[in-house]
């Protein structure tokens, strides 16, 4: 049972993948709720998913990843939120893990990763596993973070602690914010392994050299103003 428990997932032109993610969910039979950010635009991601038991919210602006997930973030009403992707690419058997750590130890936000034993992943690229090798190396050392894949976004936390952190970005670069701002704020961080799927469908909505540099640049910046 995971009553406390919100899945936040951001969706944009997932209406193959979507439907089968949440019916996954379902045949797992674990007691969630699950609020999904979709563009106003798209019409056949609504229309694919309108029989399942899910809160849609529409992302009006379409600023971006980040943005999604700030809006369904703030929309949570259950003591713990977990953010999990639209394409199948998370698999929820390490949601009871997560879940067990939050609520039997002290931890804040636990974070997947892919680079710890029993860990791995189907859908890394060399550069994407280069890059996340690089930025989780700089932030750790940086910002002592203390955890081994800042890049991948399978995460869960404490809900109020989450919204005390007014994290700002829009695109990818919340990834980074998110671990960094609650270090700043002394709340705990855990890493628990994971292991990454392939994409059920659709393109990979990462681009290695931009969202590499926008990243980049929010380090820097946070690191700057810590803000």
């Amino acid at each position: 049972m995971m009553d406390r428990l919100t899945l936040v997932i951001p969706a944009k032109n997932e209406s193959e993948s979507l439907p089968i993610v949440l019916k996954e969910l379902e045949s797992l039979k674990i007691k969630v709720k699950v609020i999904v950010v979709i563009p106003t635009e798209d019409d056949l991601t609504k229309k694919s998913i309108e029989n399942f038991d899910c809160k849609i919210i529409e992302e009006n602006n379409g600023k971006g990843y980040g943005y999604a997930l700030r809006t369904g973030i703030e929309q949570v009403d259950t003591d713990l939120f977990c953010i999990f992707n639209a394409d199948g690419s998370f698999d929820p058997r390490y949601l009871n893990n997560m879940y067990d750590a939050l609520n039997q130890k002290d931890v804040d936000f636990i974070f997947c990763s892919r680079y710890e034993v029993n860990g791995g992943s189907d859908d890394d690229t060399f550069l994407t596993y280069v890059g996340n090798k690089i930025f989780t190396f700089l932030c750790n050392i940086l910002f002592r973070l203390g955890i081994t894949d800042v890049l991948y976004t399978y995460v869960m936390g404490k809900s109020e602690k989450y919204k005390s952190l007014d994290l700002k970005s829009n695109d990818f670069s919340f990834c980074i914010e998110l671990p960094i701002k609650a270090k700043f704020n002394d709340f705990i961080l855990s890493s628990t392994p994971s292991y990454e799927r392939s994409r059920i469908a659709g393109i990979k909505k990462v681009n290695e050299f931009r969202d590499g540099f926008f990243i980049l640049i929010s380090i820097l910046r946070i690191l700057i103003l810590r803000k």
